[in-house]
């Protein structure tokens, strides 16, 4: 069995109490390392916010897991059962990589590369910005129209779902646009080529599926 040193972070005191969070997110590393013959030889639990680059000083837990791992040898990943255990911030989980320490997503599998940790890291920190403004504008402008006729609270519901479908595939888009670019200038031609690409990436589409040649045409005009 390798050794595995989980981390668990929840953000306030009321869910450390609770016990909640800290054991959904037990649960789940528990089930990856069992499934990738990991054995968990100890465990970090925190309670502290994942905002701001400069988290890892108020993070004192995290840097014992770090430490743990180390000790445990190059090869001790840590592992978190979701990605924003670790940091909502893209700056702070480059910070970490440069550890050296590996580090393992239990929703994201045992073989996602770094590289796309800080790819699914910008991609949730700029939607999450994305998806406030224009949700901010999109309610702006329902409240300046008026309504004539429905329910206010449902309009402005509506609204909100609106924007924030538009916002999160513009973002997606403009986050896929360089790994395409890469591609592209790797030799990869056509749609198809481009596609098979992102799929030997590990990259999924918006919708979590694989690449077609239609999906990346898609992609690419909106991007544009």
């Amino acid at each position: 069995m390798k050794p595995l040193v989980a981390y668990y972070r929840v953000s306030t005191r009321e869910q450390g109490r609770s016990g909640l969070g800290i054991d959904a997110q037990r649960a789940a590393v528990a089930r990856f390392a069992e499934a990738e013959s990991f054995e968990i030889v100890a465990e970090h639990v925190e309670i502290e916010t994942g905002k701001g680059s400069d988290a890892l000083e108020r993070r004192p837990q995290l840097a014992a897991a770090l430490a743990g791992a180390r000790r445990n040898g190059k090869a001790c990943p840590i592992a978190v059962a979701k990605l924003d255990r670790l940091s909502r911030d893209v700056h702070f989980i480059s910070g970490l990589m440069a550890h050296k320490t590996p580090f393992l997503v239990a929703d994201l599998g045992p073989d996602v590369e770094p590289f796309l940790l800080h790819l699914y890291a910008a991609l949730a920190e700029k939607e999450r910005a994305v998806i406030s403004q224009r949700t901010k504008a999109a309610l702006a402008a329902a409240k300046a129209r008026g309504q004539a006729l429905g329910n206010p609270r449902l309009a402005e519901a509506r609204a909100t779902v609106n924007a924030t479908r538009t916002a999160g595939a513009d973002t997606f888009a403009a986050t896929v646009a360089p790994v395409i670019a890469e591609a592209q200038a790797a030799g990869a031609r056509s749609l198809r080529q481009i596609a098979a690409a992102l799929n030997a990436r590990g990259i999924a589409t918006v919708r979590g599926g694989r690449w077609e040649a239609q999906t990346v045409a898609n992609i690419m005009r909106r991007a544009r």
